[in-house]
C-alpha cells in the first residue's frame, strides 16, 4: 500500500470557536470540507518508508514549534483498468 506524507500548517481557531465547538458537541476543524494548507507533500511505497519520511518531517522547526503537524495517509491501490483523471475533466 502507498502512502502519502504531508507536511500542514495549523490553523488558528479563536476562543469562540472553540466555546462554540465545545457547546454544540460538533467539529471545529473538518478536513474534508476545509483541509490546512500544505507545506509539503511526499509519498512513500510501504508503511516503513513512510513512518521514516515523517520522522524527518518532524523535526523540521515549524513542526516542533507547533506551527505546522505531520499527517500519515494510506492510499488506496487503483483498481486495473481504472482510469484517473486529474482536474475534473
Amino acid at each position: 500500500m502507498r502512502f502519502l506524507i504531508v507536511r500542514t500548517e495549523i490553523r488558528t481557531a479563536a476562543d469562540t470557536d472553540i466555546a462554540a465547538a465545545w457547546a454544540g458537541g460538533g467539529q471545529l476543524r473538518d478536513e474534508t470540507t476545509t483541509p490546512e494548507p500544505r507545506r509539503q507533500v511526499v509519498h512513500a511505497e510501504d508503511r516503513d518508508a513512510a513512518l521514516l519520511l515523517a520522522r524527518a518531517l518532524a523535526s523540521v522547526g515549524a513542526v516542533r514549534a507547533g506551527r505546522h503537524r505531520v499527517k500519515v495517509l494510506p492510499v488506496e491501490e487503483p483498481n486495473p483498468g481504472q482510469l484517473y483523471r486529474w482536474g475534473g475533466s
